[in-house]
């Protein structure tokens, strides 16, 4: 799970909601002082919501970025149906390039997927080869691999797939804490208010979002070969941090030399550099997008 070191905004960012051909979205939107060099997307991963990248919204809109982040379909704010068909990763992918069409008023966007994330955002630009020219100018795929996570956490995802069948979201965040605590994720603790927000958040989520999101990590398949066929002259960028539990940072080397991609690597930072050390990850993306 993905935790944000702080929650207050800068006062570069507003809170919205944005509507889109899909529905609406829970969005974080940050505008530069200045001139804008360029427009960005960012999409959470599995349990995380737009929070996760409040931490680089504020450097990012500093080097010259349109920045928006969001709360995927079932994730926190922006809510969605019990209805399976409305989480898989087709959908999930509609639903980024509806939200790339609702901001094309802010010009071509750099597209960047955390994690699970990194799959819709992947679905997305897969789905758009097909139908022309693809309408954003980069793509990244922060923390992300080419298929299935790693079997350890795999075990562990396929443990809270068992626990939504019985028990409800309260029930297994306790579940989940005892998880986190094992693997070293919740070390060091975070202050209250994120802690009480991280509560908050779980308890938002639509179950059956998990439960079909959760199966597509311990299930997907490797699609980097199609990716790179359709990202033919579209700037790619793999970054991560220097240890990741969901996919080997090895792997994700990977997967960058088969798309022919950037790779970055942040210092200190685990599968959220994003939170953890989003000065050096802004830095990063700026110098890609730039």
């Amino acid at each position: 799970m993905s935790k944000p070191p702080f929650l207050t905004l800068p006062a570069c960012a507003r809170a919205e909601r944005l509507a889109t051909g899909r529905g609406e979205f829970a969005a974080l939107r940050a505008e530069p002082d200045g001139p804008v060099r360029g427009s960005a997307l960012l999409v959470p991963g599995f349990t995380g919501s737009k929070e996760d990248f409040v931490a680089l919204l504020e450097p990012l809109a500093a080097a010259g970025y349109r920045v928006t982040a969001v709360d995927q379909r079932g994730q926190y704010q922006s809510g969605g149906p019990d209805d399976p068909a409305a989480y898989g990763v087709e959908a999930l992918g509609a639903d980024v390039r509806a939200l790339t069409e609702a901001l094309a008023s802010d010009g071509p966007l750099h597209l960047l997927g955390h994690s699970f994330g990194g799959h819709v955002v992947r679905e997305a630009v897969l789905a758009a080869a097909v139908d022309g020219p693809l309408p954003w100018r980069s793509l990244t795929l922060m923390s992300s691999g080419p298929g299935a996570i790693d079997p350890a956490e795999a075990a562990r995802t396929t443990l809270l797939l068992d626990a939504l069948r019985v028990m409800d979201l309260e029930q297994i965040w306790q579940v989940m804490r005892q998880l986190e605590a094992e693997s070293g994720q919740l070390v060091p603790a975070p202050e209250p208010t994120v802690a009480e927000f991280l509560h908050h958040r779980w308890l938002a989520n639509v179950p059956r979002s998990l439960s079909v999101t959760g199966g597509h990590l311990v299930a997907a398949p490797d699609r980097v070969a199609e990716l790179a066929a359709a990202t033919a002259g579209l700037p790619l960028l793999v970054l991560s941090g220097v240890r990741d539990y969901a996919w080997p940072v090895p792997e994700q080397t990977a997967m960058a030399e088969r798309l022919g991609a950037r790779r970055v690597l942040v210092a200190d930072a685990g599968h959220s550099p994003n939170a953890e050390r989003p000065a050096a990850t802004a830095e990063a993306l700026a110098a890609f997008w730039g």
